[in-house]
Formats: structure tokens, C-alpha cells, sequence
């Protein structure tokens, strides 16, 4: 029993319409491909002339000035970074009468701290004949010295 393939293939009518339908996809192919390097053509030449290798040579001359630029910024903002790590970043206060039946809010404690929980506490009690300031050095929010109540609460205010 003979294949319907085989019939087609053996018609001289098929053939001829298929070889014209081959004939007409080519005529396509060949006038997008025409198309496609009159087009290439046209993006290789750029503008005013400047070809695409030129470009192509500016355009990683550019890159490699703003890699050395970048490089530049990350080593100066990683040196600015560990100059912030010792700076006051923390700051708390507390005003407190250290006199319960006298005066006002008007002794302090304020905390100085880095980014450790490193710096200072500075109290200014307020009395009648003058005043005093004390101040403590802290270490990772601990003093060696003791800490008053209000002291501590600044302490804490600071870090959280």
C-alpha cells in the first residue's frame, strides 16, 4: 500500500508548487538577511563617523577611571568608618533634685558613649553654695568608679 508521502512526492503538481514555495521562502530569507547587514552596517559606522571599536576603546577607558574612582571612595569611607566607631554616637540624659524637699530639676547626668558603649558620664549636682561636676570615664557601659542611680539611668537612657 503506497504512502500518501510517497503519492505527493511522485505528483508533478505537488512538486512544482512546493519548489515555488521553496523559491519564495528563500527570496524572504535572502531579503532579511539583506536587510539585517544594511542595518549592521548602519550601527557599526555610528555618529559622526566614530566607528564601533572606538567607542567600544572609550567606553573601558571610562570603566577603568571609575573603578580607580570607586576604589578611591571605598578606601576613604572604610577609614571614616572606624573614625565614626570612636566617636559619641549615644547620648543620654536625666535631670534629677538631689535634694528631695528643696529646689528644682536642676542637678544632671548625661552619658557620652561610642559605639561600644565607651566614653563618659558627667553629673553636675546643683547646691546652694555652688556647684560640682564629676565625671567618670565608662567602658563597655561599666565604670571602675561607682555609679550613681541617675548615673546608670543615663547610661541606659544612652544605650537603648
Amino acid at each position: 500500500m503506497p504512502n500518501i508521502l510517497t503519492i505527493l512526492l511522485a505528483n508533478p503538481a505537488f512538486q512544482s508548487s512546493f519548489f515555488l514555495i521553496l523559491i519564495i521562502l528563500n527570496i524572504v530569507l535572502l531579503a532579511a538577511v539583506f536587510l539585517i547587514r544594511r542595518r549592521f552596517k548602519i550601527f557599526l559606522q555610528g555618529k559622526n563617523g566614530r566607528n564601533l571599536e572606538d567607542l567600544v576603546d572609550k567606553s573601558a577607558a571610562e570603566i577603568g577611571r571609575i573603578n580607580l574612582g570607586l576604589a578611591k571612595i571605598n578606601k576613604r569611607q572604610e577609614e571614616q568608618e572606624k573614625i565614626l566607631e570612636t566617636t559619641i554616637r549615644k547620648v543620654g540624659m536625666v535631670r534629677f533634685n538631689p535634694f528631695k524637699n528643696t529646689g528644682g530639676d536642676q542637678s544632671f547626668a548625661i552619658a557620652l558613649l561610642n559605639s561600644s558603649d565607651s566614653g563618659i558620664v558627667l553629673s553636675s549636682l546643683y547646691l546652694r553654695e555652688g556647684m560640682r561636676i564629676y565625671a567618670k570615664p565608662i567602658g563597655q557601659a561599666k565604670s571602675k568608679y561607682s555609679l550613681s542611680a541617675e548615673e546608670e539611668e543615663a547610661i541606659k537612657k544612652a544605650i537603648g
